[in-house]
C-alpha cells in the first residue's frame, strides 16, 4: 500500500465534495412575517 493512500483518499474527496457543493448552492428563502392580533388571547 502507498505511504500517501489516505491523503490521496482525502484530496478526491475534498474535490468531489466542493464539485458537488458547486452544482447544490443553497438559496436562501425570506421568512414571511406574520401579523399576530393585538390581543393574543383571541
Amino acid at each position: 500500500m502507498a505511504d500517501n493512500f489516505l491523503e490521496r483518499q482525502r484530496e478526491d474527496y475534498e474535490l468531489r465534495k466542493k464539485a458537488w457543493q458547486k452544482g447544490h448552492r443553497r438559496v436562501q428563502v425570506g421568512r414571511r412575517n406574520i401579523d399576530k392580533p393585538d390581543d393574543e388571547a383571541l
